[in-house]
């Protein structure tokens, strides 16, 4: 990973109790950001031994009071907020499926998990960054959105196809406050939300679908979001950087 320098500055993180969102905290706090961490689900051991470095805050992002206060209680713990990154999301293999055929109840809850609670933390954090003088989000899509699938999981798809044009929304709207906005289109990634992958077996397939001929790790989503948020990427904003080892090749 490239030796980056967040000292001094302020991140909050949400879906940050495993997975992509654990290993961007983490690698945020390593860097010297103070970070405030969201999930739904407890502290994980990880973060809790990263000790003042990171404070969680366990609590529901479809709560937009609930949001407004973390994203408030993290900018006065730090006296700045400079970056956000939208992690949280679910893939609800057998309930999202086609549509043409699903509970759109199921539909609703999707889109208010993967769509709007990114809308909560963006109202909530946008007027700390331009208080601070700019500031930088990722905001976790996915490539499959750019892809069909004989398996649809249509909500999850669209939810994060609209991710990437809220983002681009912000981009353009918040490019004169110094603020960037980007997304990151993670591939086939080993995370709990890949729990079906439970098998040698099946990850040696999966892998070997992957032009680069394995599976990616949150580890790798970290490193692509730590350098959209960093002034490496100063110059780049509204884009969806794909972190897929090549499957978006197989279309």
């Amino acid at each position: 990973m490239l030796a980056y320098d967040f000292s001094g500055k302020s991140a909050v993180v949400t879906g940050a109790g495993g997975g992509m969102g654990e290993a961007i905290a983490l690698a945020l706090a390593k860097a010297g950001a103070k970070v405030t961490a969201i999930d739904m689900k407890g502290k994980p051991d990880s973060l809790a031994a990263a000790g003042d470095r990171i404070h969680f805050a366990q609590g529901d992002l479809r709560d937009l009071a609930f949001v407004e206060k973390t994203v408030a209680a993290a900018n006065q713990r730090a006296g700045r907020l400079d970056y956000l990154a939208n992690v949280a999301g679910v893939l609800w293999f057998g309930r999202d499926k086609s549509a043409l055929e699903m509970d759109l109840g199921v539909w609703d809850e999707v889109m208010a998990i993967n769509l709007k609670t990114m809308v909560h933390t963006a109202r909530a954090a946008v007027p700390f960054m331009r208080k601070t003088g700019g500031g930088a989000m990722v905001h976790v899509s996915t490539v499959q959105w750019m892809r069909g699938d004989p398996h649809p999981q249509d909500a999850y798809q669209a939810s994060k196809a609209a991710v990437c044009a809220f983002s681009r929304s912000l981009a353009m709207q918040l490019a004169a406050d110094k603020i960037r906005s980007n997304s990151i289109l993670p591939g086939a990634t080993l995370t709990p939300l890949q729990a079906r992958w439970d098998t040698d077996d099946v990850r040696r397939q999966v892998a070997d679908y992957i032009p680069i001929k394995r599976i990616g790790t949150a580890e790798d989503m970290a490193r692509a979001t730590m350098f959209l948020l960093s002034d490496h990427a100063s110059y780049i904003t509204g884009v969806e950087l794909p972190v897929d080892g090549g499957l978006l090749l197989r279309n």
